[in-house]
């Protein structure tokens, strides 16, 4: 499954998403999973083939934008909790991302 998820500016998501992939590997669950900033996600949204697009807490202020673009690419949309935002929440993540699977 592959799924985008995106942040400020890329780098705090790159050890959540490293700890999600962790995770869906000892889950046997197919995850190819990548980070991007705010500033990235349209034109990463375009150029992927993406199942999931998914919202960290600290932006979650820019949902509306984020949804629109998501919704231009026929991508779903899910804010990750904030207790799933970190390297001990990645079990809490990969639970809502294979909703969307």
């Amino acid at each position: 499954m592959k799924v985008i998820m995106v942040c400020s500016g890329g780098m705090s998501s790159a050890i959540v998403v490293k700890a999600i992939k962790a995770e869906a590997a000892k889950q046997d669950f197919d995850l190819d999973m990548i980070a991007v900033g705010s500033g990235a996600v349209e034109d990463e949204l375009k150029d992927g083939d993406y199942k999931l697009l998914l919202v960290a807490p600290q932006v979650k202020h820019q949902f509306a934008t984020f949804e629109k673009y998501a919704n231009e690419n026929g991508v779903p949309i899910a804010k990750v909790e904030p207790m799933g935002y970190t390297p001990i929440g990645a079990p809490k993540t990969l639970e809502l991302i294979k909703k969307y699977r």
